[in-house]
């Protein structure tokens, strides 16, 4: 992968990951109305309900929907969760599931390779940047997950209106880097916003695998830190 100029990265689940996992705060929620999960099954359940997510950013954003709508989005998205970790329930349970995992403290945090990666990425001259489908502004995005100084900027949902895996954000940061898409990079970790809506655009992805779940993944290439990652793009 030579004569590249930029490298792109999505935010959740390639550069940055709840504290605590998401794992411990679906665990916690659903213990409270019996429910006895594991990881390996709450991850099953979450790609899934991912899918379902990218289906509905592709159609009506969810930053765009009102109080009743996303109440109902969330319920599907955490039955999906649910069903995924082996327990099919109604929607009226699973929103009262969602609704405890929304009461849980938690944050979201930077993975402990990703300061080390992005700052070699940039001694190479490589232009280094985030496109995120967050609905906040590009310089809060930055200063709240402390990437200011790390990354030359950010694009995202709430600033451009559009969001992965529309090839509109893409070509929004593209014209910010001033890079053609095929001298671009861009890794995530969701098979349909990430690497298909890269891929639409023109550039060249990466698969971020971070937590196994497409160990058999061969359609572009598969990272499952920084180091692979950088290797890939050497």
């Amino acid at each position: 992968m030579s004569g590249m100029k930029a490298v792109f990265f999505d935010l959740y689940g390639t550069l940055a990951g709840f504290d605590p996992p998401r794992e411990d705060i679906q665990m916690r929620a659903a213990a409270k109305f019996g429910f006895v999960l594991t990881k390996d099954g709450i991850d099953s359940g979450y790609h899934v309900a991912d899918q379902f997510l990218t289906r509905q950013n592709s159609g009506k954003p969810v930053r765009t929907l009102n109080t009743d709508e996303r109440r109902a989005f969330f319920s599907k998205y955490e039955q999906l969760v649910l069903e995924g970790a082996g327990h099919s329930v109604d929607l009226d349970v699973a929103e009262k599931v969602w609704l405890e995992v929304s009461k849980q403290q938690y944050r979201l945090t930077l993975f402990p390779d990703v300061i080390n990666g992005l700052g070699r990425l940039r001694e190479r001259g490589l232009i280094v940047a985030v496109i995120s489908n967050m609905n906040q502004t590009s310089e809060l995005l930055c200063e709240d997950m402390k990437l200011t100084g790390h990354v030359d900027f950010a694009v995202t949902s709430g600033e451009t209106g559009f969001e992965k895996p529309d090839s509109r954000i893409f070509e929004v940061a593209l014209l910010k880097a001033g890079v053609l898409a095929e001298e671009a990079v861009f890794i995530g970790d969701q098979l349909d916003s990430d690497i298909q809506g890269a891929q639409n655009a023109g550039m060249h992805p990466i698969l971020m695998d971070r937590y196994g779940g497409h160990p058999n993944y061969q359609t572009y290439p598969r990272a499952v830190d920084m180091d692979t990652a950088i290797a890939l793009i050497s």
